[in-house]
C-alpha cells in the first residue's frame, strides 16, 4: 500500500477508536493514537497473516506488549477481517471478549495475552527462537512502551535475542516519551534507546513513528543485519492526530467529554480529507 493509503486507513481507526472510547467511558486513548500508524503499516503493508486462518503456522506474529492499548489493536484487527467490525461496539461490555487488555482465547488474531508490562518481549524472544529451531522464515514483531523499558525483564530478553542471533525478531519501541502520570525523563530516563540497544548487539533505527514511508522501510526484510535482533525506536505523540491530547499526558488514562468528542472527531475528520 501507498502511504497515502494507509494514511487514510489509520484515520478511520483513529476515528473509531476515539469513538469507542468516548462509549465506553474507559480506554487509553493516548497511547492508542500514538501506536495506531505503526499497526496500520504492519498489518496492511508487512505482516503476513490471513485472517481466514489466524492460526495458520506460517504466519508472521504481533505481540502488543503495551496491552493496555488493545483498543487500538481490536480496531486494527476487525478493518484486516479477524473480528466483525460492528463488535468494537461491545468493548469492555459484560461479556464482552474485547476487555481492557488482549486476550488470545478469545480474539483472533491475538497471539498473547498482554497486560503486566514488560512480558511481552521476553516471550516474543521464545517465538522467535522457535522459528530458528525449526527453521522456519516466520517474523516476530513486538511492540511496547518506552516506559515499560524501564522493566528489568525486557533487558534480560535482550540479551537472550542477541545471544541467540534473532534477526527474525523485531522491537518497535513507541518512544512518545510519556508514561502514566509523568514523563519518562522524570521517572527513570532511559532514553536515549538506540546506543543501549547496540551495545547489547542490536541492529537499531530510530524513525518518525508517524511516517508511513519511514515505518514501512523500517520493518521490512530487506533492512537489518544478519544475526542481529532489530529495535526501531519510533519517535511518535501521545494523543498523536489530536491538537488538545497531543504530547499531554492528562490522555493517558482518560475519557473525553461530548465537546472534547467532536471537536478530536472534526480534527480527525479534516484531516482524512
Amino acid at each position: 500500500m501507498t502511504p497515502g493509503e494507509l494514511r487514510s486507513i489509520a484515520n478511520r481507526i483513529r476515528r473509531r477508536d476515539v469513538q469507542a472510547v468516548f462509549e465506553a467511558g474507559a480506554g487509553h486513548i493516548g497511547g492508542e493514537m500514538s501506536v495506531i500508524d505503526i499497526l496500520t503499516c504492519l498489518y496492511f503493508h508487512e505482516m503476513s497473516v490471513d485472517p481466514l486462518a489466524p492460526l495458520d503456522p506460517e504466519r508472521d506474529r504481533l505481540v502488543l506488549s503495551k496491552g493496555h492499548t488493545a483498543l487500538a489493536l481490536y480496531i486494527v484487527l476487525s478493518e484486516r477481517g479477524f473480528i466483525p467490525k460492528d463488535e468494537i461496539s461491545t468493548f469492555l461490555k459484560h461479556r464482552s471478549r474485547l476487555n481492557g487488555h488482549p486476550n488470545r482465547v478469545y480474539v483472533p488474531g491475538v497471539e498473547t495475552n498482554t497486560g503486566p508490562l514488560g512480558h511481552g518481549l521476553p516471550v516474543s524472544v521464545g517465538m522467535a527462537l522457535a522459528a530458528k529451531l525449526d527453521d522456519r522464515p516466520w517474523r516476530t514483531f513486538v511492540i511496547t512502551g518506552d516506559g515499560e523499558m524501564q522493566e528489568g525483564s525486557n533487558w534480560e530478553a535482550i540479551m537472550a535475542a542477541a545471544q541467540f542471533r534473532l534477526d527474525n525478531l523485531t522491537l518497535i519501541i513507541d518512544h512518545n516519551r510519556l508514561q502514566q502520570g509523568a514523563r519518562l525523563a522524570e521517572t527513570n530516563d532511559l532514553a536515549p534507546f538506540a546506543p543501549k540497544l547496540e551495545a547489547f548487539g542490536w541492529h537499531v533505527e530510530v524513525i518518525d513513528g508517524h511516517d508511513y514511508a519511514q515505518i514501512c522501510r523500517a520493518v521490512s526484510r530487506e533492512t537489518g543485519t544478519t544475526g542481529k535482533p532489530k529495535c526501531i525506536v519510533a519517535n511518535t505523540n501521545k494523543g498523536h492526530g489530536i491538537s488538545f491530547m497531543s504530547d499531554n499526558v492528562a490522555w493517558h488514562h482518560k475519557v473525553p467529554n461530548e465537546a472534547q468528542y467532536k471537536q478530536a472527531m472534526a480534527e480527525l475528520l479534516e484531516a482524512a480529507e
